[in-house]
């Protein structure tokens, strides 16, 4: 299974299966990501390789976190994978596979630290391209 990032410098394979999906919403992934929360996959980084601009890839992380941490394209600013500081999982950010990962989350964690303009998206209207405009 294939990801990139935006820009295309950064390119690397996954094979799954994945050991879990799930949507994490504490404050580092809303920060992170600029979104309502991370979607993240999980996979054991021996089944994970670089295929293109490993050295394109940034990494941060947060001081007093004990796994937190976080990739990124250093030229677009894409979220990219990164192994976790405990270095038993690569973290996958869903939104850089070019593929579907044939599994959908199977949690939600850190809600209570959800956003305080979070909205369900069923309760939003929705449309397969921009809305008309008023």
């Amino acid at each position: 299974m294939l990801g990139s990032c935006l820009c295309g410098s950064v390119e690397y394979e996954v094979h799954p299966p994945f050991k879990l999906f799930q949507y994490c919403h504490c404050s580092r992934c809303r920060k992170v990501t600029g979104t309502a929360h991370g979607s993240n996959l999980f996979v054991a980084p021996e089944q994970f390789r670089w295929i293109k601009g490993e050295d394109m890839v940034g990494r941060y992380e947060v001081p007093d976190a004990k796994y937190y941490a976080t990739g990124f394209c250093k030229k677009c600013g894409s979220s990219m994978p990164w192994l976790a500081q405990g270095g038993r999982n690569m973290v996958v950010p869903a939104g850089s596979l070019d593929e579907d990962p044939e599994m959908l989350p199977r949690q939600i964690i850190y809600w209570e630290s959800k956003a305080c303009w979070y909205v369900d998206p069923e309760r939003l209207p929705k449309y397969d391209e921009l809305p008309p405009r008023n």
